[in-house]
């Protein structure tokens, strides 16, 4: 069996986190959904459980940090071509996201990142590994 990765972010408002990732595609897991939790799928071995920040701050002793102050952590997600980075990005910055960073492209690889509407950093990131550098 592959490994799982469960990664745990706490939100302000689970129902517009919700509204929001689910605008770009994502889906959630009804048997680990209630009021205070969901489990949005990524793939069949990962997933992003989002907990309203009272309920995520029973699981630890230390402070939330303040996503508009400090990053915690920075998901990447791959996307098949550039134009799904672009749409995934661009309806993130429609509904609610701001944008992060520059756009990076190395030719081989194309990446935008953008903050979603709780401050939790993404990137999106299209690599055509046949053709990146050698060394």
């Amino acid at each position: 069996m592959a490994t799982m990765l469960f990664v745990n972010l706490p939100v302000k408002n689970l129902k517009q986190t919700v509204e929001f990732f689910t605008k770009l595609g994502f889906t959630f897991n009804p048997d680990f959904t209630d009021d205070k939790a969901t489990s949005m799928i990524i793939n069949e071995t990962t997933y992003v459980m989002l907990l309203v920040e009272e309920f995520f701050q029973t699981f630890t002793t230390k402070k939330i940090c303040d996503t508009k102050q400090s990053v915690e952590v920075i998901m990447a997600l791959s996307a098949d071509t550039r134009e799904k980075v672009d749409e995934m990005v661009n309806t993130a910055l429609v509904n609610g996201g701001n944008a992060s960073g520059e756009t990076q492209d190395h030719g081989w690889m194309y990446q935008r990142s953008f903050q979603d509407i709780n401050g939790h950093l993404w990137e999106v990131v299209f690599m055509d590994v046949s053709s990146m550098p050698k060394g």
